[in-house]
């Protein structure tokens, strides 16, 4: 499992750069969802998780220089944890899938202080490269931008990498000793969890851009029911 979790932590440090550096949206949940869910061959689960994810977050987009909760951790975590939990348990079942949503969504507040974090000790970076850039050592200015890069790839990958590995024993360990009543209260919420996202989109659906993100959402719910 370390082996697998070290993958889907590298691959999720490369995807939490979208969010600093390129802003081209595919760091988004309902885009890294289903990265993640390819990576271990089951892209349906990452395309729930996905979708479930941004319905619940959708009004807390980083724009600018607002740093919003981690939800892109958010989505790696609960898609990763809930495929390796399955495997191991021998089901995924909708219960399952739910427990490790609600186990791993405070994580995207964790996220979002290493990024505070990350951003704070990246101001210092810059200084330097005011300085090199008055000194005109290009050498100079192009380390620091890397090293910037570098804070923020393994701050993401060493997040993603310790929450997935201890996260995944303790819910394999357990959610076996849930009783029937919790296990069946996990089974209807998955059911509730769009209903709560879609009210979150319906109070965002003025802003800009919200319209064709929700509209896309909307189609993937439908295609979902389809297939259920």
């Amino acid at each position: 499992m370390l082996i697998t979790s070290a993958v889907v932590a590298f691959a999720g440090g490369l995807l939490c750069l979208d969010r600093i550096v390129l802003q081209a949206l595919i760091s988004r949940p309902v885009v890294a969802g289903p990265i993640i869910g390819t990576l271990l061959h089951d892209p349906f689960i990452g395309l729930i998780t996905g979708a479930f994810v941004e319905l619940i977050w959708i009004d807390r987009l980083p724009i600018g220089g607002h740093i919003a909760p981690n939800e892109s951790v958010v989505a790696i975590l609960i898609a990763a944890g809930s495929i390796l939990a399955g495997q191991h348990l021998g089901h995924l079942s909708k219960s399952l899938f739910v427990f490790t949503f609600l186990f791993f969504l405070p994580l995207g507040y964790a996220g979002r202080k290493i990024e505070v974090f990350i951003r704070h000790s990246n101001n210092r970076l810059s200084e330097q490269v005011m300085e090199d850039a008055r000194a005109g050592n290009v050498r100079g200015i192009s380390r620091r931008h890397l090293a910037g890069l570098w804070k923020i790839f393994f701050g993401h990958v060493a997040l993603i990498f310790t929450a997935l590995t201890a996260g995944t024993v303790i819910i394999r360990w357990l959610y076996p000793l849930l009783p029937p009543i919790v296990l069946e209260a996990l089974y209807y919420t998955y059911f509730i969890i769009p209903i709560v996202g879609i009210s979150v989109a319906l109070t965002t659906i003025k802003a800009r851009g919200v319209m064709p993100l929700f509209s896309g959402l909307f189609l993937i719910f439908a295609m979902i029911a389809h297939f259920l």
